[in-house]
């Protein structure tokens, strides 16, 4: 498909979102907890009954100049029709004809046809219930699609024909060769609105884009096949997207774990939508501190690859018995955050992440990229400074990335990438992109964007140890070792004393000139030290 094509997808994709969105507003759904789940829900079905019809039509050619290809297909006999899902491809949904959406259109005007959309959803969820159900930490399985219209409270009837009428006059058939990029943008436009954490206790759902890219490039630098790469805070899957593009989605095995039901729910969307769809069946809903799900022989199990963007800050109060239980003293290695006695939700929970991360990489060869506040990377305290000094003397850190302030529109800490590579034996790359990037307004908030070029010299800079003036430095473990353990770039760049040749007459003038200065501020000193004693003679007590 040409650039102008892709554009003019894109553009009608958004459309199809917004006029969905539009009609949930229109029965009172607008911003309601539940329009992501319509929303995700139907656009999903749309996606899957295209996808089969592109499948089909490539087993039965002759249903693509079928004046009604739906009736053909209908007239199929059963045997033969079963059969056909043997032939197609594992990752498509299959369907019958009764739960294509243009058969449900010639029925919209049937009583309860709400409850008829319901049930078909319900049907093709229960079916393809082996490849798109998403499971819990105790092996429950999350269907792929609820009751949406019982989330509206009268008129369900007409709020299911106005969804479907917005579906029928949209194709995805002529995008479903599109790859990463198109997906990824059509993705990110369908949760922009929802992109936020309700209550929940994982941070955002979405990634930037500069950070996944950069962790990519990064991760994996010449081409790799039949490896497995994880998250244990996946959200939506942004990190975990951006990696399996980089590598191939045929040639690695994503696995993850989120507490979030939403998030989950996201990422299978996501890994439909990116071709991912045989790794669903490791999508966990769950706790992975407490419940850490993936096990390989009675042990976590160990993954080639593994990116995250933690929380950082969390209330995990109630779990501190648990965390601090004997089997998980090897796997929390460095400690466990102290419950502070105040705000209870500032508890640094990222610590967790990291050293779970790191006791999950695989041994050897194992290589991963952890977002943090910047803060960690100098910070003096024990749990902090036991991670550093960890991966240090296990000679497992490739280098840190600090990037520009406000990098992520909602929240104003500082992140830096913190690179694990169990192979690298030598030296290390820190990274100083705070100068990096253009401030611009999102919304209310104030956000950074990095341009390609930035991008790129962050990701060169990086595979290439290259040592450039007040960005980058290489350094040896030892070279760590001396500066305390310290990862900022910044305390490893050589100070520069600039000298300049200047006569005695031009010396003795700065002289003096600085002279003239101090004694100026003595003076103002005195005057306000005497103003203070004066006021203080007129002090008294009143009770």
């Amino acid at each position: 498909m040409t650039a102008n094509n892709t554009l003019t997808f894109t553009t009608r994709t958004k459309e199809l979102i917004d006029e969905l969105k539009s009609v949930c507003a229109s029965y009172g759904l607008g911003n309601d907890g539940n329009e992501f789940k319509i929303i995700s829900q139907i656009f999903l079905y749309k996606f899957l009954n295209d996808r089969f019809a592109y499948e089909i039509k490539q087993l039965k050619p002759e249903l693509k100049d079928a004046e009604d290809w739906e009736k053909q297909l209908a007239k199929i006999p059963k045997d033969e029709y079963d059969l056909l899902q043997f032939q197609m491809n594992v990752s498509t949904a299959f369907l019958r004809p009764h739960q294509l959406i243009g058969h449900l259109f010639q029925r919209q005007n049937e009583p309860d046809f709400a409850k008829l959309l319901d049930d078909t959803l319900i049907d093709i969820a229960a079916n393809n219930n082996e490849i798109f159900a998403v499971k819990t930490e105790d092996g429950q399985k999350v269907q792929l699609f609820d009751r949406i219209t019982e989330y509206v409270r009268s008129k369900r009837d007409g709020f299911a024909k106005a969804l479907l009428n917005k579906l029928v006059i949209f194709n995805f058939e002529n995008i479903m060769e599109e790859g990463f990029d198109f997906f990824s943008t059509i993705f990110e436009y369908l949760i922009k609105d929802y992109n936020s954490d309700a209550g929940g206790k994982y941070a955002e759902y979405y990634t930037p884009h500069a950070v996944s890219k950069i962790i990519a490039n990064i991760l994996v630098p010449e081409p790799v096949s039949n490896v497995t790469i994880y998250d244990p805070s996946a959200g939506s899957g942004t990190l975990l997207m951006n990696l399996a593009h980089a590598i191939g989605p045929d040639k690695c095995t994503v696995y993850s774990q989120d507490i979030s039901q939403k998030s989950s729910n996201l990422l299978r969307l996501n890994l439909v939508l990116n071709k991912l769809v045989h790794s669903i069946e490791n999508v966990i809903q769950g706790n992975t501190m407490t419940d850490p799900y993936h096990r390989k022989d009675g042990d976590l199990q160990k993954f080639d690859y593994i990116v995250s963007n933690p929380p950082f800050k969390l209330d995990f109060s109630d779990d501190v018995d648990t965390l601090k239980k004997k089997e998980n003293k090897d796997r929390f290695f460095a400690g466990i955050p102290n419950v502070p006695k105040k705000d209870k939700d500032t508890m640094a929970i990222y610590t967790l992440f990291l050293q779970h991360i790191i006791h999950s990489l695989k041994e050897g060869n194992g290589k991963a990229a952890i977002v943090v506040p910047t803060g960690f990377i100098t910070a003096k305290s024990s749990i902090d400074k036991k991670i550093r000094k960890y991966v240090v003397e296990h000679k497992m850190l490739a280098g840190v990335v600090s990037m520009p302030s406000n990098i992520f529109a909602t929240t104003g800490t500082n992140v830096s990438i913190i690179f694990l590579d169990a192979s690298n034996a030598k030296d290390v790359v820190l990274i100083d992109a705070a100068n990096l990037g253009e401030k611009v307004k999102e919304g209310k908030n104030q956000k950074t964007v990095l341009s390609g070029e930035e991008e790129g010299k962050i990701i060169n800079t990086f595979t290439r140890k290259d040592i450039v003036e007040d960005f980058s430095v290489v350094v040896s473990y030892n070279d760590i070792k001396a500066k305390n353990y310290s990862l900022s770039a910044g305390q490893y760049f050589e100070v520069k004393i600039k000298y300049e040749d200047i006569s005695a007459d031009e010396f003795n003038s700065k002289i003096t000139e600085f002279k003239s200065e101090l004694d100026s501020l003595f003076t103002k000193s005195d005057i306000l030290r005497n103003d203070i004693q004066n006021n203080l003679k007129f002090l008294k007590y009143d009770i």
